[in-house]
């Protein structure tokens, strides 16, 4: 768990540098993936986004949250 928050504090200082990161977020559960620039999970794992391909807020209780390139998360926003 604790990797988990450091993972998550980092990629919120990286959010506040003023360049926009972008994230895939795969759900193991249902082996869905999800691509937003803005993740933000609570302290007992829940996560929560807006997935940009369909604008849906999704919230996962557990999820792997990686931090992505621009073109790779263009060419997943793009493949409806």
């Amino acid at each position: 768990m604790k990797l988990k928050h450091a993972i998550v504090a980092a990629l919120a200082l990286l959010s506040l540098s003023g360049c926009t990161t972008y994230y895939k977020v795969a759900d193991p559960v249902s082996g869905k993936s999800y691509y937003t620039t803005s993740v933000d999970q609570n302290k007992s794992g829940v996560t929560k986004l807006v997935d940009a391909r369909t604008g849906s807020k999704v919230t996962i209780q557990n999820s792997e949250v990686t931090e992505i390139s621009k073109d790779e998360y263009n060419a997943a926003k793009a493949a409806k």
